[in-house]
């Protein structure tokens, strides 16, 4: 009988390595803290729970290196693949998925598994050599404990950066008569694709003055010791894009390309906000492109500024949180 493979975290990482071991008859120590020990970002105790978005983002195996991502792990079995596509919603030419029942699906079948234990406990330490093989994937939200004996052991200075999370609406309190469903460029095999998205446009003035709005909002405000940690380029909150140009977020998040706006087809948006479907029952849809460390009274004062959310209802405001450079499993003994 081989001896456990113990794994610390039990994250998308994580669990895809639980499973890719027990796969091959190896039996595995899955250490998860929570619930014992929570997380701000984390909203459930299930494993490889999805924290900032729904989005795998392409996948598109032919055009797009994360969508050939996703055709290897799918050829390699992937626990993640096979439940983000048992569980996908409508995204376009993205991989989008009700993040609830994807990771439920992934805790209950490798819970159920006769090769996996899981301990629920906090790791503090880096593990000592009785433990043999060792894979620590705790990912973004490490533990301060085991972040800080991560740094000792490694003469590092510094191994985080901060990410935000985007706010969350119920859909029924959007107002349709401004907004529309459609995906960019009309991407989609079936009409249910085509019409993935939720559109809300903007005219120039409109835009300006929620750009000022974002601008001047107040925000987060960070401890001491956490103002020189750097954001991460590809989830930056959308008043640092605003702070770097006015035009920003009108060639990024809002862009208005590849829509047009059944209630109005002879204008031209000026820039449009784009929000997915967060859940299957299409209750819940996720701003996207949107993390914020606004405020949350600030949140909704200034995401009521977008036509079609001035009445909007918010099932999960935005936040931020700092997140270690530790992102995939390490191999450590």
């Amino acid at each position: 009988m081989f001896k456990p493979i113990h794994i610390v975290g039990g994250g998308m990482a994580g669990s895809e390595a639980a499973w890719q071991i027990i796969s091959a008859g190896i039996p595995v120590v899955l250490h998860e803290m929570r619930p014992k020990v929570e997380t701000f970002a984390h909203q459930s105790h299930d494993l490889a729970e999805l924290v900032c978005s729904n989005s795998f983002r392409s996948d598109d195996d032919e055009l797009n290196a994360v969508g050939l991502l996703h055709w290897e792990m799918r050829a390699a079995n992937s626990i993640i693949m096979e439940m983000g596509d048992k569980h996908a919603l409508p995204a376009g030419s993205a991989l989008a998925v009700d993040r609830e029942a994807f990771s439920a699906s992934v805790t209950k079948k490798i819970t159920n598994h006769p090769l996996v234990k899981i301990d629920r406990n906090e790791i503090h330490d880096l593990p000592s050599d009785d433990w043999g093989h060792t894979i620590i994937a705790t990912g973004p939200l490490t533990s301060r404990n085991l972040a800080n004996d991560i740094l000792k052991n490694t003469d590092q200075k510094s191994l985080a950066f901060f990410d935000a999370i985007a706010p969350i609406v119920f859909s029924d309190s959007i107002d349709m008569s401004k907004a529309w469903m459609q995906s960019r460029y009309d991407k989609g095999e079936t009409e249910e694709e085509r019409t993935a998205y939720l559109n809300c446009p903007m005219d120039e003035d409109t835009y300006n003055a929620f750009v000022d709005a974002l601008l001047n909002s107040e925000k987060t405000e960070f401890k001491d010791w956490e103002k020189d940690t750097p954001y991460f380029d590809g989830c930056l909150p959308i008043e640092i894009m605003a702070e770097r140009g006015r035009e920003t977020l009108r060639w990024g998040p809002m862009k208005p390309v590849g829509l047009t706006n059944p209630h109005q087809p002879e204008i031209k948006a000026h820039a449009v906000v784009q929000l997915r479907r967060d859940n299957a029952l299409g209750t819940l849809f996720n701003i996207v492109g949107f993390q914020t460390k606004m405020k949350y009274s600030e949140q909704v004062r200034v995401l009521s500024m977008i036509p079609g959310l001035e009445k909007a209802k918010f099932a999960r405001l935005g936040g931020i949180h700092q997140k270690y450079l530790y992102k995939f499993p390490i191999i450590i003994r």
